[in-house]
């Protein structure tokens, strides 16, 4: 895969070329549509779901409230199940245990389950370094891999892509990784679906060693959940002798009953189905049955400071269904690359900056890559209030100061003090009036308002002077 995330443009300079992609736009149009507007049904069909959702929402914010104890229940679970438990700071420290494990087996080659936790702390390029090729076997994981690009959704990483473009990339790419793709290939879905089963299989069969993520840990029993649609995600969770799972912190829930929520929730909300096709869980390890050694890597990575907001932390919630992002007016214009970031939308534009922090330009700027319409949080099936914290965010960016800052904090501290004198202020609007035929069309440091706006221009006289006068 290309690179990283760091080092890209801010949002409103990425964003500015995104929307000039007319393929681009087209494709994420068509996606976002579709998906929203099945989503919508499937949410109908329930009485309830009023009711989930504030289910899904209280069982976050209280495993958040006591996850020091509920981790330590998971990690004592999990040794019982006959795991091992291993705990990453931050990125480095999760690269460097997961490379370790791989090396220990002997074997340079992983094949991987979906996963934003190891996106987020780039491991395949971390793998890549140590000699260990990492293969990603979802199918639009796949197509961006082989596309030597980055995933642009949370649900649908090539969402971005259409058919004609995925046809090209398998043509020219799949033979440089494993099976080449069959001659004359064709774009319709089942000849890509195919094209990449017949892809995957040898190394499926192959591989001895698999990495994951997971959508949800069971404290109480040591449980790792992994929710997928297609099976490739099972079969890197059974055939490989040695599995590694990489997963955030937040990721975790008391009970099973705790599942019963979320088993219906996070289906409607992300691929618009009634039951996910397929729910994969394990715990531990079981002899004749699945990998002998299991590792589950625990990531913070930022999870902890944003715990200590308390705005903030709510974006922990998050369950990962991309609904926000296919409502979301910006994200479907700008696209996800815009975002620079393993997470992309609104909930990207809110978690992105908490983990990562607001010194860097990109993320400074997510915070504001947003219209505050509200519909990602009508959408929520947690209910974050996304536009609360993008307003908390912003406030935190503004504090931290720079030029345009500085110059906004000394205005409002000029019109403060113009509010608080009513004597002065007469006195600068009368001076104003008088002296409007003066007044330049572009004032200095005004440019971003005034290229796509007239200022609107000046009465001859207050309206103070001309109620006094006019008034009966």
């Amino acid at each position: 895969m290309s690179g990283t995330y760091l080092g890209m443009p801010s949002f409103p300079r990425a964003a500015k070329e995104a929307v000039h992609d007319t393929t681009l736009r087209a494709n994420l149009r068509h996606a976002t549509h579709t998906i929203r507007d099945k989503r919508a049904a499937a949410v109908a069909e329930l009485s309830d779901w009023d009711r989930l959702r504030e289910a899904g929402k209280q069982i976050k914010d209280h495993t958040l409230r006591h996850l020091d104890r509920y981790l330590v229940q998971l990690e004592e679970a999990v040794v019982r199940a006959g795991g091992t438990v291993h705990w990453a700071a931050d990125a480095d420290e999760a690269n460097r245990i997961v490379t370790d494990l791989v090396k220990a087996t002997g074997e340079r080659e992983v094949v991987k389950v979906k996963s934003m936790a190891t996106q987020e702390i780039g491991l395949n390029e971390a793998l890549e370094a140590a000699g260990i090729a990492a293969y990603e076997t979802d199918l639009a994981e796949l197509i961006v891999q082989l596309g030597d690009d980055r995933p642009s959704h949370i649900l649908v990483p090539a969402i971005h892509k259409n058919r004609a473009e995925i046809r090209d990339i398998f043509a020219t790419k799949m033979a440089d990784w494993g099976r080449a793709a069959p001659e004359g290939l064709p774009d319709t879905p089942a000849a890509l679906a195919e094209a990449a089963r017949l892809h995957l299989r040898e190394k499926f069969l192959r591989a001895k060693v698999a990495v994951s993520g997971a959508n949800f840990m069971v404290a109480e029993t040591g449980t790792l959940v992994v929710f997928e649609s297609e099976g490739n995600g099972r079969m890197c969770l059974t055939l490989p002798e040695t599995l590694i799972s990489v997963v955030g912190i937040e990721k975790t829930v008391p009970t099973w009953r705790d599942l019963e929520v979320f088993l219906q929730t996070l289906p409607r909300s992300s691929t618009a189905e009634r039951m996910n096709p397929y729910t994969t869980m394990w715990t531990g390890t079981t002899d004749g049955d699945g990998p002998r050694d299991f590792h589950l890597v625990l990531l913070d990575n930022g999870r902890t400071d944003t715990l200590a907001d308390e705005v903030g932390r709510q974006a922990l919630r998050c369950i990962r269904c991309s609904a926000c992002l296919n409502v979301c007016p910006v994200y479907e214009r700008a696209g996800g690359h815009a975002y620079g970031s393993v997470y992309p939308g609104p909930i990207g534009a809110i978690l992105t900056p908490q983990l990562r922090g607001t010194a860097s330009e990109i993320d400074a700027s997510l915070p504001y890559a947003s219209s505050l319409c509200g519909a990602c949080y009508e959408v929520c099936p947690v209910a974050i209030d996304i536009p609360e914290v993008l307003v908390h965010l912003r406030e935190r960016v503004a504090g931290q100061g720079g030029r345009g800052h500085r110059v906004e904090k000394a205005a409002i501290k000029a019109a403060t003090w113009l509010l608080d004198h009513p004597g002065a202020m007469a006195a600068g609007m009368r001076a104003a009036s008088r002296t409007r035929r003066a007044h330049p069309r572009r004032p200095p440091g005004a440019a971003a308002w005034t290229d796509s706006r007239d200022l609107p221009e000046l009465p001859p006289e207050p309206f103070r002077d001309w109620w006094r006068k006019n008034r009966t």
